[in-house]
């Protein structure tokens, strides 16, 4: 088996307090949690100053995650299904009114109605 010396320094106290710094100069208070740091006005400008930096699809930290979940939030599909039925609506009332417009027509072409 090898011998290995071992060799310490040993200082007296007021030997100790010169030579090692014992104040705490390299801890610094840890930052206070984002919700107390940043306002949403902030939050959206460093949203549109990072924009084309956020990549476009992924599970998170995307912009896809970002329309899921705000869409979630603010209950996207239930407006999604009232914009359809209304585009279906507005699909109805010009079939209607194309057919209504063929009607005259015919009736015009007939010579039942004159002219205005």
């Amino acid at each position: 088996m090898a011998n290995y010396p071992l060799n310490r320094i040993v200082f007296n106290k007021d030997a100790y307090e010169k030579t090692i710094d014992t104040s705490f100069s390299q801890v610094t208070t840890p930052p206070l949690p984002l919700t107390d740091t940043i306002s949403i006005g902030e939050f959206f400008n460093l949203y549109n100053a990072i924009f084309y930096d956020i990549p476009t699809t992924g599970d998170i930290n995307s912009h896809a995650y970002l329309v899921k979940t705000s869409g979630d939030y603010i209950n996207l599909d239930q407006t999604n299904e009232d914009v359809q039925a209304l585009l279906d609506e507005i699909t109805s009332l010009r079939e209607q009114l194309l057919a209504a417009n063929q009607q005259i027509l015919e009736s015009q072409i007939s010579g039942s109605i004159p002219a205005t």
